[in-house]
């Protein structure tokens, strides 16, 4: 039904790992793809954003901020995979090399000592994040995904956007940084970069001419909270901004009255009124 989001399981094949993907489709209520061919909008994290942000659809119908037709693809993990999508994502939405900060260590650590995360969930989930292939999945949404998307649901050639959040959005900042041309807008909400010597300022310097907006969004609760590796990212973010603002590069960004965990829903719609707004 339209409006309703459809869960499919796909097999990415490219690296020869074999993992398998949950994907929901989710369409605008009334949507004919016989007359009208939308934009498709990916988000990432699907298993933890998908009840959050696909409902979100209607805004194309709020007649007080016209919202641009787009179809919601959320990518999450289906199979075992969806029983450890909290660790496995590190895996996908990671670039590969990026530093593991201390911070994060230590936020982990944290958590075994407060009983709310068991020894082996932290070791399983530190592990991920030692050989990290963000380049990969990015290369299944854009090289098998998209295309199966495009085939199926006759989507507009143009137009399509990305939307992550915490690792997600660093998984975005990824991949606007590497001049991905399938997408015309970028959302990095709460971008993942926990470290000073992440990748991602290297890429900044080497960053040429990238048309794709760019929009970032963190939270003033993780600034002016007391839990390091949340207000190591809000600085982070905010670096980022500042430098591609002084390159003039197509950014625009917000803060948000949010904590790390609440900030989800409210950094996608900023997304869409920044990037999506007709």
């Amino acid at each position: 039904m339209a409006g309703l989001p459809r869960q499919h399981r796909l097999l990415r094949d490219a690296s020869g790992a074999g993992h398998d993907y949950g994907v929901w489709v989710t369409r605008p209520p009334g949507y004919d793809p016989t007359t009208a061919q939308a934009p498709v909008l990916y988000v990432i994290d699907g298993n933890w954003t998908v009840g959050l942000t696909a409902p979100l659809i209607v805004t194309q119908h709020d007649p007080m901020q016209q919202i641009k037709p787009y179809v919601q693809v959320s990518i999450g993990y289906a199979g075992e995979e969806a029983e450890h999508w909290e660790r496995v994502r590190n895996r996908d939405l990671v670039p590969p090399g990026e530093p593991v900060a201390q911070e994060l260590l230590d936020a982990v650590e944290l958590a075994v000592q407060r009983d709310a995360m068991a020894r082996e969930q932290a070791d399983a989930y530190v592990d991920e994040l030692r050989d990290t292939r963000a380049d990969v999945f990015l290369r299944f949404i854009t090289d098998e995904l998209h295309p199966r998307i495009e085939r199926d649901y006759r989507t507009a050639t143009t137009g399509h956007g990305l939307f992550g959040y915490s690792y997600g959005g660093l998984f975005s900042l990824y991949a606007w940084l590497t001049g991905t041309t399938l997408f015309e807008s970028v959302g990095a909400g709460s971008p993942g970069v926990a470290s000073e010597k992440s990748l991602v300022f290297e890429q900044l310097q080497q960053l040429t001419d990238q048309p794709a907006k760019l929009h970032v969004t963190f939270n003033v609760r993780e600034i002016l909270g007391n839990i390091p590796i949340y207000q190591n990212l809000a600085k982070n973010a905010a670096t980022i901004v500042h430098r591609l603002t002084a390159r003039g590069a197509a950014v625009t960004s917000e803060v948000l009255h949010d904590t790390h965990v609440t900030g989800l829903q409210a950094s996608f719609l900023s997304y869409l009124r920044s990037c999506r707004t007709m």
